[in-house]
């Protein structure tokens, strides 16, 4: 049975770039605003974020901002984010408290999902083998060090595992090299299965396009990621959540509101 109470996709912040860097091969010439999300899961047994967004300070402070994201390895520039947006003030308005945060779940470790992992350093910081071992890489300049220059809780796992009755990781590599899903069992209604980076838009599910960034540019994994996740949402009546998609988060959007 399922010990999930409550769950709230939260907006954490945007990011204006080409639709290739979603879409791969697909989209040029496009520009999209994608949301950057959290994800809030309140259970019987503690509260865990399916990640954390993006480091607030190398966005605001024109020195780090300029080091980061204002160079040939961003031409898009760095992602938008309000002093409100940050997580701990978003949490904030659910009257919680950073320390009230038992499990940070990092889908993956770019800076836009990992960046703000020093919030919460007094929680348990959940991550696969292979997506830390990329991120000491590093694989890809997605991955800032930076952001874990600070006490991070490391809960290193392999393979798939249940956090708690009703969460489940679900392995999706191919973005990066340890990609995790979710998939949540709400006491109502059907599963919502998270894709993270897996696919970013509904466009990638629904034509099987791989995310523009793929593990050493091999999109093999990526493919079949994205097939496997439509298998389990098929099996299990899961509803199927892209992560980048800002018509799609504008459908679910209910903040402060919650699922349940």
């Amino acid at each position: 049975m399922t010990q999930v109470k409550k769950f709230w996709p939260i907006l954490t912040g945007t990011h204006r770039y080409e639709k290739t860097l979603s879409t791969r091969n697909h989209g040029s010439g496009v520009i999209i605003d994608a949301p950057i999300l959290a994800y809030l899961i309140e259970t019987s047994n503690g509260r865990i974020l399916y990640d954390v967004g993006c480091d607030y300070t190398k966005i605001a402070d024109p020195v780090l901002r300029k080091q980061f994201y204002e160079h040939e390895g961003f031409p898009f520039g760095p992602p938008q984010m309000t002093e409100e947006q940050r997580l701990p003030n978003r949490l904030a308005e659910l009257g919680l408290q950073k320390e009230d945060i038992d499990v940070v779940f990092c889908g993956h470790l770019h800076f836009d999902h990992a960046g703000g992992v020093c919030e919460f350093c007094g929680a348990e910081v959940h991550v696969h083998e292979k997506e830390l071992e990329a991120a000491r890489e590093p694989a890809d300049e997605a991955y800032f060090k930076e952001d874990f220059d600070c006490p991070v809780n490391w809960r290193v796992y392999k393979g798939e595992y249940d956090l708690v009755p009703g969460v489940r990781a679900i392995e999706t590599p191919g973005h990066t090299a340890g990609h995790m899903s979710m998939m949540i069992e709400l006491p109502k209604g059907s599963p919502i299965l998270l894709a993270g980076d897996a696919a970013d838009l509904r466009e990638n599910l629904e034509r099987e396009i791989a995310p523009g960034l793929c593990y050493r540019d091999d999109e093999t994994q990526a493919l079949e990621s994205i097939r496997k996740l439509k298998r389990l949402a098929l099996e299990t009546g899961a509803d199927l959540w892209p992560n980048h998609d800002m018509a799609f988060f504008e459908s679910k959007n209910r903040f402060p509101k919650f699922f349940e």
